[in-house]
């Protein structure tokens, strides 16, 4: 663990701790630990100095604990006690897990989650904005036998997946945007991407990622493009990041276990049913082209199948992006 996140340790209980006091527990410097929690500051935590009293953080934080997750998964724990990775730092989950099991064919249910991420990504090549030590952000590999065409759908499988553990979890209310966020109030809370490789006749790889904000800082906020949430506006309170995470890695092994066995069907219904855009007027977008048309629902594939003037047509993720039509 490196000293800043030592420090983070200290100071994750929301108290104030003297520079000298953090000193003597790590053995460092008052001027290092000035240093590092100054560097804590700039990653986007909110840290108050007091002239007598320390260092304080705006609110208490959850860091991620490897036991304590696998405690809270139960039985389930078994799928990954040896493939749960947990990082104090890496520019993307996904990047570094796809290099794990690069050569590794039992690779299913491994799982890897960090404290911050420099280079998250979302669809479309926009970047995913976080605050360190304050969201999840994990992914989870699988292998298919199958071609790529077989995982069709698995993205909107995987959004059924992370809404049952938020509403598990506490959080009433949110919905499903296809093809891959979770809103609520129209806000976005959740998102998921699936890098998918493989030959056309098998084997394929798939490495997904999941993000969910837990906490998003001022600072952080105003690079955000879109309506966001996070948990902390919703549930009012600090995130038990490490519950969360186990809900989320427990539900994500039991749908990639069923759709291994029976692909999207099971998922179909209950996407539908979650869809907050179903049978509402939307702008579908692709590249320099737009269409308008109304949302029906979505075919065996996972395609968004949409109502036009004239037709019918079938939109699939890709560059695709979806759209409310204002009135």
């Amino acid at each position: 663990m490196s000293t800043r996140a030592e420090i983070l340790k200290l100071l994750s209980d929301g108290s104030f701790h003297s520079g000298t006091d953090l000193g003597k527990k790590l053995g460092i410097t008052r001027a290092a630990v000035c240093k590092n929690v100054h560097h804590l500051a700039q990653s986007g935590l909110e840290v108050h100095r007091v002239t007598g009293r320390g260092y304080k953080l705006e609110s208490p934080l959850t860091l991620l604990d490897r036991s304590r997750i696998l405690k809270l998964m139960g039985e389930t724990a078994t799928s990954v006690r040896d493939r749960l990775h947990l990082l104090d730092e890496v520019d993307s989950t996904n990047r570094w897990l796809a290099e794990q099991v690069a050569v590794d064919e039992d690779i299913n249910g491994a799982t890897c989650a960090a404290e911050a991420q420099s280079g998250g990504r979302g669809r479309r090549g926009r970047s995913w904005v976080t605050t360190p030590y304050c969201n999840l952000m994990l992914s989870m590999a699988w292998r298919f036998p199958g071609g790529p065409g077989l995982v069709s759908g698995l993205s909107l499988a995987a959004g059924v997946a992370l809404l049952r553990a938020l509403e598990q979890y506490g959080v009433s209310g949110a919905g499903l945007k296809w093809p891959n966020d979770v809103l609520w109030d129209n806000r976005k809370l959740a998102g998921l991407l699936v890098d998918v490789q493989g030959e056309a006749a098998g084997p394929t790889r798939v490495i997904l990622g999941v993000g969910i904000n837990g906490y998003i800082s001022p600072q952080d906020a105003a690079h955000i493009d879109q309506p966001w949430i996070d948990m902390q506006g919703i549930m009012g309170e600090t995130t038990d990041r490490n519950r969360l995470a186990a809900l989320v890695v427990r539900r994500l092994l039991d749908m990639f276990q069923l759709f291994a066995a029976r692909g999207f069907a099971p998922f179909r219904e209950e996407w539908e049913e979650q869809h907050l855009f179903h049978g509402k007027r939307v702008r579908l977008i692709q590249g320099e082209r737009e269409f308008t048309g109304t949302a029906e629902g979505i075919d065996e594939t996972g395609g968004l199948i949409v109502r036009q003037a004239r037709n019918r047509q079938v939109f699939h993720s890709g560059e695709v992006s979806l759209r409310p039509v204002r009135t």
